[in-house]
């Protein structure tokens, strides 16, 4: 790597989700690449869903941290391949634990128990209990499909009784 490109992930490394101040756009794995090409350098950055409405600060943040840093760079947001929550880092998981939010417990390409099917994308697959963050029991429930942000899903402990943000596995 030359040393630009090894200085962008340096600025860049203190970023964090603006939705989720505890973990940093690298840990999410929503920075995904800085390459050097013939037209200078290149920050590729991909959301976590289409029409993530925090990827216009996302990308303001990069450009302004390179700025500072006084790097020119071109902020590339890239739709494929599609984000994952394979592309976490365990250390974003833990953080997102120690904030509140239940951190996804299966990758996207697992079926969390059932049989892989063609069908998986029509009917909701049964999971394992989501753990709460706060207390730890896997006595909850689904209350909303869409929680805080529309990647994650509210749930509620049946024994702490506290309501939790659960990162969906995509």
């Amino acid at each position: 790597m030359s040393s630009v490109v090894d200085k962008v992930w340096a600025t860049l490394e203190p970023l964090t989700d603006p939705e989720i101040p505890v973990v940093t756009l690298r840990e999410l794995g929503i920075l995904r690449d800085v390459r050097e090409t013939a037209a200078g350098i290149e920050v590729v950055i991909t959301p976590t869903y289409s029409g993530c409405p925090a990827m216009g600060q996302i990308e303001d943040d990069v450009r302004a941290s390179l700025e500072q840093a006084g790097i020119a760079a071109r902020v590339i947001t890239q739709l494929a391949p599609a984000w994952t929550t394979d592309w976490m880092s365990d250390e974003a998981k833990e953080k997102l634990r120690a904030y509140g939010i239940a951190p996804p417990h299966r990758t996207c390409g697992s079926s969390g128990g059932a049989e892989v099917s063609v069908l998986k994308f029509v009917r909701r697959q049964p999971t394992a209990a989501v753990a709460c963050p706060q207390c730890g029991s896997t006595h909850t429930v689904v209350t909303s499909e869409f929680g805080s942000t529309a990647c994650k899903a509210l749930y509620k402990c049946l024994d702490c009784q506290e309501p939790f943000d659960y990162f969906k596995p995509y």
